[in-house]
């Protein structure tokens, strides 16, 4: 099994259990707040990166630093689009489901711009994946056309973009240097988010915890992400591959939260484990010697 595929399953784990706690925090404090604060649970992973050894480049190294710091405010940029489709009078569970479909884009400019080939088999996975993200996250296409649409529709391409730009730069830095640099974009937009939306009061010990979880989860799975890039893993496959982590959360919304699923949701979860064996197909290579 290929090591890019199991990054990948690491980041589906990390970004399921961010979605639980992403549910946990509620109303304690707004989205704007909560992800300029989640940047708390960001520092462990920033500075394990700072000491880690493999701060590497095998090509052009300001043009892999860009691309990965680019990566990481674009992302930032989309979830303020998100949180302003929000208070433009749209429903999160309408927002939400529109906007989990970003690797819609990474795949047609992987495709289109980095000539990424998926095979038959893969092919087929990488539909299917994208088949289990509607399952999961569309219930309805009602409501779609809103005077918030711009504002939903925009951090599909700003996601979609980000998440090229995470597999560019690792075609001239290390997994690991792309991985500090996209997350180190988000400290000064935290910082404007907060200057935006100051706190009124402060959060509870609980609250603090919870959006310290965030972000280490989100900080994780974007460092697992960018490690599987960088093990010469196709954006076209891992970014549909990754959008799957309802497989963690589902499970445990069902478990310790008591939430119920229906039969759109099963059928999603059928759906998403036959993407996962098929977009791990490989072939084998015709020399049995060559790595």
């Amino acid at each position: 099994m290929p090591r890019w595929f199991l990054l990948t399953v690491v980041a589906v784990f990390c970004w399921g259990l961010w979605a639980i706690i992403s549910k946990l925090i509620g109303e304690s404090v707004t989205a704007v707040q909560s992800q300029a604060l989640s940047t708390l649970g960001l520092i462990p992973v920033l500075l394990a990166l700072v000491r880690s050894k493999k701060l590497t480049a095998s090509g052009n190294r300001r043009r892999g630093i860009t691309n990965a710091f680019l990566a990481g405010a674009l992302t930032c940029a989309g979830n303020v689009a998100y949180y302003h489709a929000l208070g433009a009078g749209a429903k999160a569970s309408t927002v939400v489901p529109l906007t989990a479909l970003y690797p819609l884009v990474t795949i047609a400019l992987a495709v289109l711009l980095l000539r990424e080939r998926l095979n038959g088999i893969q092919l087929g996975g990488a539909a299917l994946s994208l088949v289990a993200i509607y399952l999961f996250n569309v219930p309805s296409v009602e409501g779609v056309v809103n005077p918030w649409l711009l504002f939903a529709l925009l951090p599909i391409g700003l996601w979609g973009v980000s998440g090229l730009l995470q597999k560019i730069s690792t075609n001239d830095i290390s997994g690991e240097l792309s991985a500090l640099w996209f997350l180190a974009a988000f400290a000064p937009v935290s910082a404007g988010l907060l200057l935006f939306q100051p706190l009124a009061t402060t959060p509870t010990f609980k609250v603090w915890l919870l959006v310290a979880g965030l972000g280490l989860f989100f900080s994780l799975g974007n460092y697992a992400i960018l490690l599987a890039f960088a093990q010469d893993g196709k954006a076209s496959i891992i970014a549909p591959l990754a959008s799957l982590y309802p497989l963690v959360s589902v499970p445990i919304a069902i478990l310790l939260l008591g939430e119920r699923i229906g039969p759109r949701e099963t059928a999603g979860i059928v759906v998403a484990l036959v993407s996962v064996a098929t977009l791990a197909w490989e072939k084998p290579s015709a020399n049995p010697s060559t790595p």
